[in-house]
């Protein structure tokens, strides 16, 4: 099963065309929710059953849902990977569409035709300030994902709610861990705020998604200490406060251990590949 790591943004756009896929490999795995804006052409995703989609819905995608692409034809879509723990307080609620797919309701919605020009238009411009570096980076991203998220949230389901009697036990601890991972969270706290044993919650967890309970508390704070990296000043020492860590060597270590250079070159090389991105 594969991972995907975060982008080190809280918010990442692609547009991707996909010709014919034919069904195989194994299923991935995103640390980060996603949603999928197609425009066209169609694709069969499995994920939580078998999905056909086609131009006007949009596949809701949270992190930790195991899904693979069984066969595209031309699929036109926009990719929006979001990360959760990125986002300021007041506008987390806006994610609201990635939980309700985890309480149970199928990951497929349906944008208004006379909306989708407008939500394909806020993409692109989304594409274009996150390839700009200036002082209202931050602020402009937050506000275009805002509307988006808003566009989302106010789109029709295309087919009625899962059965509630499906297992909750993943998705409660995969919600839990992003809303608290940049607390002093561990796998018994999680455990016991579920009601199950730490070894039962980890063998689930692992199954489902294929990291344990820890790896996702990691991947949850390295996705902010990245963001805070390229975005901010803030020294090292405090960036691993903020998210988490009490030992600033424990986060340094962690941050190596994942992506394989130490924090402050990490935010060298995210500059200055920003900066080059950014040269008429």
């Amino acid at each position: 099963m594969g991972m995907s790591v975060a982008p080190p943004l809280s918010t990442f756009v692609a547009h991707h065309r996909k010709a014919f896929v034919p069904c195989g490999g194994p299923p991935s795995v995103h640390s980060y929710g996603v949603l999928g804006f197609y425009v066209g052409g169609q694709v069969r995703v499995q994920h939580r059953g078998e999905l056909d989609i086609e131009a006007g819905h949009v596949h809701v995608l949270p992190a930790g849902d195991a899904h693979r692409i069984l066969a595209s034809r031309g699929a036109d879509m926009w990719g929006l990977a979001v990360c959760r723990t990125c986002l300021s307080a007041d506008r987390a609620g806006l994610l609201s569409v990635f939980d309700r797919v985890r309480a149970g309701a199928l990951p497929l919605l349906e944008l208004p035709p006379g909306r989708q020009a407008h939500v394909i238009g806020l993409l692109e411009e989304l594409q274009r300030e996150q390839a700009t570096p200036n002082v209202h980076r931050t602020a402009v991203t937050e506000s275009l994902l805002t509307l988006i998220l808003a566009e989302v949230a106010r789109a029709s389901r295309v087919t009625p709610a899962a059965s509630p009697d499906e297992s909750s036990l993943v998705p409660a601890a995969l919600a839990l861990i992003e809303a608290r991972c940049l607390g002093p969270l561990t796998l018994d706290e999680v455990a016991r705020t579920l009601r199950r044993t730490p070894a039962h919650l980890t063998t689930a967890v692992r199954l489902a998604t294929g990291r344990t309970v820890g790896e996702w508390i990691r991947a949850g704070r390295l996705a902010e200490a990245r963001r805070r990296l390229v975005d901010t000043d803030e020294c090292v020492d405090i960036i691993a406060e903020r998210v988490g860590y009490a030992d600033p060597r424990s986060f340094a270590r962690s941050f190596r251990r994942e992506h394989g250079v130490a924090p402050g070159a990490f935010r060298r090389a995210e500059r200055a590949e920003r900066a080059e991105r950014a040269r008429p």
